[in-house]
């Protein structure tokens, strides 16, 4: 029955003699202008109010940002299983040693929110090893945006909060929901409260301010200058004596700490595409150093987890067969989605076959076996297949905790084992570490050239007794096959200044990541004409590389790039750059490296492998590097232990720093990339090697102000 109208409440007589209906009987029946009338006294607001309440709220992704840790708990986060998650941490702390894990977990939020996320937090630990704080991981989509699109006060800011999603991507991130970008453990943050809490300070931050960021917890906003680093950062940083896989274990369990790998806790990994460089680099000379081009000849090696599907990507764009062995089903289909395999094969048979026609035919072409490495050399090695290269990439900086697996155990079956019988997982390890080696002597008995790619496989396999010690051991040469820095990167490369040089376009915009290659690249080709016959080859390298850089398809993620450059050609290459964007040519550029440098870091089996005065075990320089990276106009700088070697092996340093087109960029870029390789060579040159001790003369040539002690040489006649 309809509701009889009365004059005065519901309706009222217009001079015309029309009924105007008054608001509060069209409230009352759910219509409305919904014009926010102020002067409505039908109670519009309290309706609004109401519908407000019942009504979620979307909030737009940069007051998602600005709101930090939210103050109503979210819901609780389904576990999304198509995604590739971190391996069960061992269980390591005792009871007492949990309820302070717990204790620290909960110090991020506010009283009231503790008994709902206890029982949550304390499963996490249980079925993961750590509390991540599934719950509070953003739903907005993660990956590097526009600059412009942050939420901030601070261009330099803004910058980075782009480099964090960069490398929690899940195209980039090994372990996005774990916040772990390569490596099994090269993590970004701990726990998603420390991501939120970083980009709201990041949001509300002058440029008189620097975040200080202690193993991936935002200490908070200091008061600061403009010239100083926005942003300062420390992963891992123990008391010598407290920095053994065990204790990475336990102080990560407790969230007191974290192992930012090199580029992973510095905010600087571009994806894959910066191994791929390196790698391409190194497989070129390999096969220089044994006098053989790459096309038709074989490079067998493992992984493509921890680094992706780099080594199989560089044997590609070198020229030659890559036969790339990984264990996990889903990572070696991703790596197949993304282009950077060619071909999977499950059975050693069909693999054989596959390489013959391959050998035969020239072909260059990659592909994963599904399954263990050492099934690999050993199945090789009985049809007498000939291998030219060898190496490994697996994390075997990480070889109890998912970074290298046992031969002849399924990849379910050896998680299950490393989480619940984690003594047996090693002695397993060590036992296929053994036949790993013991297969490669075979090989390069045959005359294969085998090297140590930097990931502590000579030094893991030494720890558990196989035959890698070189028989007549020098200084600086106690294994059997040398790392690829000794005879290949360190020599040829970072002895001269050559090294991973980055950058990344801060619009995302693909034109003009394309104009920052033209760029690069006629930089390059404009020094060549006149560089010295001692640089010539890196040169050309790099050129090619430029050249081809768009072609091969090797942005993942951000719009970046990356070359091997020295001083002047990072200098020159990065003041091209700011004046494009004075001139509005392109946006913002970010500017950085891997750690894996000339200056940025110290591992004696790695890095530092082919300094041979005695100093290898010494960080003085990675350490001189960070500070005077960051007065000399860093936009953040970065120090941490552990990287592809593992924790406690080496010390290593990073920066950032953003280019605006200003003169105050081109002032900073001068002074800090300037510093940042020389000092390298410098320590390089007083370890006498001769490539440094040209390269640091040619650099006090070009600047008066650099006075570098040389070293005398001593006539070894006279020390025998």
């Amino acid at each position: 029955m309809k509701k009889e109208l009365i004059e005065g409440e519901d309706f009222y007589l217009s001079p015309e003699g029309y009924r105007i209906f008054t608001e509060k009987y069209l409230l009352d029946r759910g219509y409305c202008c919904v014009s926010g009338c102020k002067h409505c006294p039908y109670g519009y607001s309290k309706l609004i109010g109401k519908i407000k309440k019942n009504t979620k709220q979307v909030m737009t992704f940069q007051e998602e940002i600005l709101q930090g840790i939210p103050t109503q708990l979210p819901p609780v986060a389904v576990y999304d299983a198509t995604i590739n998650h971190a391996p069960k941490r061992k269980e390591i702390l005792t009871n007492e040693e949990k309820k302070l894990a717990l204790r620290n977990a909960l110090r991020y939020f506010e009283p009231q929110q503790h008994q709902t996320l206890i029982p949550e937090f304390k499963e996490e630990l249980e079925k993961y090893g750590r509390i991540y704080m599934y719950r509070f991981r953003p739903q907005y989509r993660m990956y590097a945006r526009d600059i412009n699109e942050y939420p901030g006060k601070s261009l330099q800011a803004k910058a980075i909060q782009m480099m964090i999603q960069n490398n929690l991507d899940y195209a980039v991130a090994q372990h996005p929901h774990e916040l772990i970008t390569y490596g099994g453990n090269g993590a970004v943050f701990s726990n998603w409260a420390q991501y939120l809490l970083t980009m709201k300070y990041l949001a509300e931050m002058t440029d008189e301010q620097t975040l200080v960021m202690y193993s991936g917890h935002p200490m908070g906003l200091f008061p600061s200058h403009k010239n100083a680093p926005r942003v300062v950062v420390t992963n891992g940083m123990m008391i010598p004596n407290y920095s053994k896989p065990d204790d990475w274990e336990k102080f990560n369990a407790l969230g007191v700490t974290q192992y930012g790998q090199m580029t992973a806790g510095s905010y600087m990994y571009i994806g894959p595409q910066g191994i791929v460089h390196g790698t391409t680099i190194t497989v070129l000379n390999g096969f220089r150093k044994i006098g053989k081009e790459p096309k038709g000849n074989l490079f067998v090696t493992s992984g493509l987890g921890g680094m992706s599907g780099a080594q199989p990507k560089a044997g590609t764009i070198a020229g030659c067969i890559t036969v790339c062995a990984e264990v996990n089903p889903k990572i070696t289909k991703i790596r197949h989605e993304q282009g950077w395999i060619h071909e999977i094969i499950e059975d050693l048979d069909q693999l054989v076959n596959r390489v013959k026609i391959a050998q035969q035919n020239n072909e260059v072409v990659s592909i994963a076996y599904l399954g263990n490495i050492v099934d690999v050399w050993e199945k090789f090695d009985k049809e007498n297949l000939h291998i030219d290269l060898g190496s490994d990439q697996t994390s075997l900086h990480n070889p109890w905790a998912g970074g290298y697996y046992p031969v002849g155990i399924s990849f379910e079956e050896a998680n299950e084992m490393m989480a619940n019988q984690p003594e047996l997982f090693k002695e397993k390890v060590q036992e296929t570490l053994r036949r790993h080696a013991a297969a490669i002597n075979k090989h390069t008995a045959k005359g294969t050239y085998f090297f140590d790619y930097g990931n502590a496989f000579l030094l893991e396999a030494s720890r558990a007794g196989a035959d890698v010690m070189n028989p007549n051991p020098t200084l600086g040469r106690e294994f059997k096959y040398p790392s690829y820095v000794q005879d290949i990167m360190g020599p040829m490369c970072f002895d001269y200044g050559f090294g991973p040089f980055r950058w990344v376009c801060a619009s995302n915009n693909p034109e003009d990541l394309q104009k920052t290659d033209e760029i690069a690249c006629s930089v390059l080709e404009e020094m060549i004409k006149t560089s010295p016959a001692e640089i010539q080859q890196q040169m050309k390298d790099n050129i090619q590389w430029i050249r081809g850089a768009q072609e091969n398809k090797l942005v993942v993620g951000s719009q970046a790039r990356i070359l091997y450059a020295d001083a002047e050609g990072r200098m020159n290459i990065a003041k091209a750059f700011n004046d494009a964007i004075n001139q509005g040519k392109i946006g913002p550029v970010v500017l950085g490296r891997d750690h894996h440098d000339v200056s940025g870091t110290d591992s004696p089996y790695r890095e530092t492998s082919n300094i041979y005065d005695g100093s290898r075990f010494t960080a003085d320089m990675a350490i001189h590097n960070v500070i005077g990276d960051s007065f000399r106009g860093a936009t953040w700088v970065s120090i941490h232990n552990g990287g592809g070697v593992g924790w406690g092996e080496v010390i290593n340093g990073g920066f950032g720093m953003l280019l605006d087109g200003t003169l105050e960029a081109e002032q900073r870029l001068k002074s800090m990339l300037f510093w940042d390789v020389n000092n390298g060579i410098s320590r390089r040159s007083w370890a006498r090697n001769e490539g440094a001790v040209f390269a640091i003369k040619r650099a006090m040539e070009a600047e008066p102000n650099l006075k570098v002690t040389l070293p005398n040489f001593v006539d070894d006649k006279l020390l025998d």
